[in-house]
């Protein structure tokens, strides 16, 4: 079973520009890589295998020498991670794939042969040892590790091992809940719990805003460059915007625009970090606590077109918590399934089963009027949504009631499978 550690690291500046050539030329590869499957794909209706894309690096590296900056195996990686982008998008699992850009997130992944020394993480030795702040240990063989760089300027490394383990099979014999997710309470389960939701985007929103006003009064673009093969007297300096001479000169603006703009990075950054603390936790104490768990299927992304309610949903994160349910439930054992998304759990009357014609959002408690049961809408909902699960499960079927959305299986890669070891990190 595999399972991915993820830990912070401390490049020093030498390691910092050295990190940033390695950036540089595995983006390229890619773009490179995709133009030429899109072209070839206009021309002849064909793509390029993998094999193909890989026997291009010593071309590319003779006409190109700067590309030997970074290490020979993430140049290797790239064009596996363009063969499973592709894959994914023709298994109607991802999009199509896209250009990368320098001003997004970065990464680069050796995919063997690297390891640890102590709190150091040993690379190749064009960047060296690094120091990494390993604060739980290791269990299990190293089979890749990737180096990214986020927006805010944070390094990290993510270790994917596999501990040898095979996966628990899965059982439905013990708790029962369900769990029905909202906007004034983020989750409320079966036995009556209220979780509220903290709202991390309104608690920094006043921050955010004004990081973005500094931000949009700086001044913006100045020169461009001109053109992929341009060279000028200060390309050689790793600081310069042209320290890779493949690319473009593209200047978003002054120094203090560049550091306006990673203020703001910093800012989403935290809300994204605190965000992701909340529903792991939240996620953990769920699944220790139940053997089933049952949530509803909801279509987040058909949600957010309701623009009063736009930024409140997307602030929940609903989709993220209900895949940390998922992989975390696998992981032990334990029994995860979605109810079909419509299903009348709110309007159904969990006593008798009655179900009411209308119920507006805005009316939170109703009495049935078949056996006078008084209901808390949100509660009645996720114990619907419980009865509705395990009676899915006593039929023997993983589908809905409604039949639901079904994917193709299929195994793209081993660092799709990867699952997150769920320990927390000390203060």
């Amino acid at each position: 079973m595999y399972k991915a550690y993820k830990f912070r690291i401390y490049p020093n500046t030498e390691q910092k520009i050295a990190l940033a050539k390695s950036f540089g030329c595995c983006r390229w590869y890619w773009n490179y890589s995709l133009n030429l499957c899109q072209e070839t794909y206009k021309t002849t209706g064909k793509g390029l295998s993998r094999g193909y894309i890989q026997g291009l690096l010593p071309g590319l590296k003779k006409e190109h020498p700067w590309l030997t900056d970074a290490y020979s195996q993430c140049l290797q990686v790239v064009a596996l991670n363009l063969s499973t982008a592709y894959k994914n998008f023709f298994d109607k699992r991802a999009k199509l794939p896209r250009f990368k850009s320098k001003h997004g997130r970065q990464s680069i992944t050796y995919p063997q042969g690297k390891s640890f020394e102590g709190n150091y993480l040993k690379l190749d030795k064009k960047i060296g040892n690094i120091y990494c702040r390993r604060h739980r240990e290791i269990k299990g063989v190293i089979k890749s590790i990737t180096i990214s760089k986020n927006t805010d300027g944070k390094y990290y490394a993510s270790v994917l091992v596999d501990d040898e383990k095979e996966k628990p099979e899965l059982s439905s014999d013990g708790k029962a809940v369900g769990i029905d997710l909202g906007l004034t309470h983020f989750a409320i389960t079966s036995d009556g719990s209220k979780y509220n939701n903290p709202k991390h985007f309104s608690k920094h929103h006043r921050n955010l805003k004004r990081k973005q006003q500094k931000l949009s009064r700086k001044q913006k673009a100045v020169q461009r460059g001109l053109g992929r093969g341009f060279q000028g007297a200060d390309a050689g300096s790793a600081h310069s915007p042209l320290a890779f001479p493949h690319e473009r000169l593209h200047q978003e603006g002054s120094n203090t625009r560049q550091k306006a703009k990673k203020l703001v990075a910093k800012v989403q950054s935290k809300i994204s970090r605190c965000r992701q603390d909340f529903l792991h936790k939240l996620s953990r104490k769920i699944v220790n606590e139940n053997q089933v768990i049952a949530v509803e299927n909801l279509k987040v992304k058909g949600m957010v077109k309701n623009h009063n309610l736009a930024k409140a949903i997307s602030d929940c994160g609903w989709g993220m918590f209900c895949t940390m349910l998922k992989y975390k439930s696998e992981n032990e054992g334990k029994t995860y399934i979605e109810v079909d998304r419509f299903f009348p759990s709110s309007k159904t009357c969990n006593v008798c089963l009655n179900q009411v014609g209308s119920l507006p959002l805005d009316i939170r408690n109703w009495t049935c009027e078949h056996c006078q049961t008084t209901h808390d809408r949100d509660i009645n909902a996720s114990i619907n949504i419980r009865n509705e699960a395990l009676r899915i499960l006593s039929l023997g079927t993983s589908d809905t009631a409604n039949g639901g959305d079904v994917r193709r299986t299929g195994k793209t890669s081993v660092l799709s499978d990867a699952i997150p070891n769920e320990v927390r990190s000390p203060p």
